[in-house]
């Protein structure tokens, strides 16, 4: 009882600390809209480093992290399953029919946009699947861990709820797929190149994934007929095809770990 309040309390204070950070830091006035997502999105993830690397000598340095580890494989993993990922979510959906691209547009600043998306999976990533992910492992095991973690993340994604069932499932296998990613790797990279993949490309230059109001995309794609198929007003995080390759690629991960852990 005594782990559980400890371990409870070192969550919520880590969180709530980051959320009340994150809101009450101001954000600086900018007339470009790229210049004040920028900041936008650093401030929050500044907030996230500096907890995490508090909350960590804290423990004293011995929850290992897993933040930067097998950099080269970790970048190539991520990076190729987040392309496998993103385009045969792409593929399906465009072969049958429900999805295609209308019109496309053009906005200065693509490269800060980009950048704004990239800092924000980074920060989502080490926010739950960084210092509170490895330390309630630590403290229980991993599906513990995923549990709390993938309830954060989904709570964090709340406008799924007003989306529908599909969209909250979408939210929650994703989560569960970056931590069995993580999981493998060992690595948080790993999550972090197939999340800013999934909201670099899905969303900025596709328009396929749907992002904060203010962020632009090269291309307008229109989502139509059945929804469970298309998605819907989510667009394609609302289909039922998302879920379906979220749980797959899921079950292909638990695969590889097990293997590895077998040689291992």
């Amino acid at each position: 009882m005594k782990k559980l309040f400890i371990t409870g309390t070192k969550a919520i204070f880590f969180f709530v600390g980051w959320a009340v950070l994150a809101g009450l830091l101001p954000i600086p006035d900018s007339s470009n809209g790229a210049v004040w997502r920028f900041w936008a999105e650093l401030i929050p993830f500044l907030c996230v480093v500096g907890l995490t690397l508090i909350f960590w000598l804290m423990e004293k340095r011995k929850i290992e992290m897993h933040i930067i580890s097998k950099p080269f494989r970790s970048v190539c993993i991520g990076f190729g399953t987040g392309v496998l990922w993103l385009g045969a979510a792409i593929i399906i959906l465009a072969g049958l029919g429900v999805m295609r691209i209308t019109a496309t547009d053009t906005f200065p600043m693509l490269w800060l946009w980009l950048l704004s998306a990239l800092i924000n999976t980074i920060m989502q990533e080490l926010l739950v699947r960084g210092y509170l992910y490895q330390m309630i492992k630590r403290n229980y095991n991993v599906v513990a861990a995923m549990v709390v973690t993938t309830a954060l993340f989904t709570f964090m994604h709340g406008g799924a709820f007003e989306a529908g069932i599909v969209p909250v499932l979408n939210v929650i296998t994703m989560s569960i797929l970056m931590t069995t990613v993580l999981e493998y790797t060992q690595s948080l990279i790993a999550p972090v190149m197939m999340h800013f993949i999934w909201n670099g490309a899905g969303g900025i230059i596709l328009g396929v994934v749907s992002l904060a109001d203010d962020y632009p995309h090269l291309f307008t794609t229109a989502f139509t007929g059945n929804t469970l198929l298309s998605g819907g007003m989510p667009k394609m995080e609302g289909s039922i095809v998302v879920l379906t390759i979220n749980i797959a690629l899921t079950l292909l991960f638990l695969l590889f770990l097990k293997k590895q852990r077998k040689v291992a």
